[in-house]
């Protein structure tokens, strides 16, 4: 076995220990849970921060990472789901086990200790019997025991129901189209549902209830579909009896919270004048908000005070805030890092919340900004830089999505490849979030096509600007991101030296008729129709259409339980290649949409490294 100081830093990275922000319980505040791959698998663990004992929840070949405490603290609610497939049924456990008393200290408020693993079928038992396995559409606990579940699935489409002990599952809620629970107010009479039963997946629609169904106020900024303005549910007040619902809306072109009362109808403009997207929860006692700020993929927090109408900078140092939270003391733990050093969980009220054992992730480089001028206008993009002098083999990473960002936060994948010797370049093409509303709304029926050009116009920066060699461009990318990889290598043959594409779209009309239902309703409205209403958009936006083009070696991974980019249609793309014997690698691995295991994980961006470097001729 590799010793740590034998161990390169590249896999130090993704070996050292991580941990997610802590969720709490409402009225159990020391109670907390949180997801971390100390054991080399991402998996939920349990922490009574009053005697710091920890231990680990669950554990399962391919992870676990979506879990939930109810407000007592008393029970942990976990997806169960088959080998990352993404379909299954709610399970739960007692916070406090017998494991308790032997429990060694764990992590805490800097400190640095091990866990215990307390795990097994017999801890656990079915939350919602009755319910058969679906796709995850939201979750929301009561205080009396209460849950309210979100059910997705393609027999059905979207469907809500209400879970009390003892009783039947009582359905409340159901339609084709995609929606989801929002949240379940402090006193568990009024459900916040989010649905886009007007057609367009990107823009939801509010409905509020009470649990029997009946409803009790609407909120659409669609107005039936006619208006690309989408809302959000943030939280219900945390007050009994305060029916306000924080919520996010985009009426001044970007998201920005403001408080809409159902039972009066009546809403408040909050009027936040930050640039860029402004989101918003609850500090504890209702008497402000925590608002995170995001803009030119950096983040900070702010405090919004209700009694003065006053916003206030919570001091965060610069980078990335990925998650906050306001603790009943008025404190705010949050989960920062920046390209250059690795995450931490750390608190206003002073030093790191918790810390995992083990070694200590080794630090990177900095990101530089980069501004392009596009079709669409200025584009942005993140810069790392190798040491020496350019040009250098550069990847261009790009992320998925395609409603996400990146911004100036730590990960592991792009320095493994500044290690490498590699410049790396990200870009926030049109569709990014963080840009405004009509950025990201941008790709409408042009799918994959708007992005591409928003990624050549980088590159033509990159190159002329003398960062990247010409004949050494590796286009990369997971998911949206594996999709634009392999469209650019069809759509701009000359451009790319090596492609490399994870869990990709690689068949679009296969991938449309395979995957959950959720991404339909996506592509029906990014595309504006089914592929037998508008396959000629379908057909212009599908890497299966230009494969003949494409010059460059291209490498695939996929995940073979994958629902959102379903393994059938990447072998049909496959196919094609191997039909005219084009130069490709194809890696299968037993999972869905990526890999919760560190050790695959490694194997992947090992394999990737390898690819490119000998298909670049820097292997000699």
């Amino acid at each position: 076995m590799t010793t740590d100081a034998a161990m390169p830093d590249w896999e130090k990275r993704f070996r050292a220990p991580r941990v997610s922000l802590p969720d709490w319980a409402e009225d159990a505040p020391d109670r907390s849970l949180f997801v971390s791959n100390a054991t080399g698998t991402y998996e939920i663990y349990a922490w009574d921060r009053a005697t710091g004992e920890q231990r680990q929840v669950t554990d399962r070949p391919n992870g676990t990472t979506d879990g939930a405490l109810t407000p007592d603290g008393e029970w942990i609610w976990w997806f169960s789901d088959k080998d990352g497939d993404e379909f299954g049924v709610w399970m739960r456990q007692p916070f406090l086990t017998g494991a308790r008393a032997g429990a060694q200290a764990g992590p805490q408020a800097g400190a640095r200790g091990e866990t215990t693993k307390d795990t097994g079928p017999d801890r656990d038992e079915p939350a919602t019997p009755g319910l058969d396995p679906s796709y995850p559409a939201g979750l929301a606990l009561g205080r009396d025991g209460t849950a309210v579940v979100g059910r997705s699935t393609d027999e059905d489409g979207s469907t809500v129901h209400v879970v009390r002990p003892g009783q039947p599952p009582v359905e409340i809620y159901r339609h084709r189209e995609s929606a989801g629970v929002g949240d379940l107010s402090h006193d568990g009479t009024l459900l916040a549902i989010e649905h886009t039963e007007h057609g367009d997946a990107m823009h939801s629609a509010l409905r509020v209830v009470r649990l029997d169904g009946s409803v009790v106020g609407e909120l659409d900024d669609t107005e039936g579909g006619t208006r690309e303005l989408g809302l959000e549910v943030l939280g219900f007040a945390p007050v009994d009896g305060d029916g306000r619902l924080l919520i996010g809306h985009q009426r001044r072109g970007r998201w920005e919270p403001s408080v809409w009362n159902p039972l009066t109808g009546e809403e408040t403009d909050l009027a936040i004048e930050l640039p860029g997207d402004v989101n918003a929860e609850w500090y504890p006692d209702g008497s402000g908000l925590l608002v995170s700020h995001s803009y030119e993929a950096r983040a900070e927090l702010w405090r919004y005070d209700f009694a003065k109408s006053a916003l206030i900078q919570v001091e965060t140092p610069p980078g990335t805030v990925s998650g906050a939270t306001a603790r009943p003391d008025g404190s705010v733990e949050y989960l920062w890092s920046s390209a250059a050093r690795p995450p931490e969980v750390r608190s206003t009220a002073g030093g790191v919340v918790l810390d995992p054992p083990g070694m200590r992730a080794p630090a990177s480089v900095p990101v530089e900004d980069a501004w392009a001028e596009g079709p669409g206008g200025r584009v942005h993009a993140l810069v790392q830089r190798p040491a020496g002098e350019g040009p250098f083999p550069t990847v261009f990473e790009i992320h998925g999505g395609p409603t996400w960002h990146d911004s100036d936060a730590f990960a592991a994948g792009p320095a493994a490849w500044v290690d490498h010797g590699f410049a790396v370049v990200r870009v926030n093409y049109r569709g990014s979030t963080g840009y405004g509303r009509e950025w990201t709304d941008a790709l409408k029926h042009r799918v994959g096509l708007i992005e591409l050009e928003d990624i050549a116009a980088v590159r033509d920066w990159a190159v002329d600007s003398g960062l990247a060699d010409p004949s050494k461009l590796v286009l990369a990318g997971g998911s949206w991101g594996g999709y634009l990889t392999l469209l650019g290598l069809g759509t701009q043959p000359d451009s790319w030296a090596v492609g490399l594409a994870a869990v990709p779209v690689a068949d679009y009309v296969t991938a449309y008729h395979d995957e959950m239902e959720a991404l339909k309703a996506m592509d029906r409205t990014l595309l504006g129709g089914t592929p037998e209403e508008v396959p000629e958009r379908f057909a212009a936006s599908s890497p299966l259409t230009y494969v003949d083009a494409v010059k460059a070696p291209v490498y695939i991974s996929a995940g073979v339980n994958d629902p959102r980019c379903p393994i059938r249609q990447v072998e049909n793309y496959v196919d094609r290649l191997a039909a005219r014997d084009a130069v490709h690698e194809v890696y299968r691995y037993d999972a869905g949409h990526g890999s919760l295991v560190v050790e695959e994980r490694i194997k992947q961006v090992r394999l990737e490294l390898d690819f490119a470097r000998k298909h670049l001729g820097l292997d000699r």
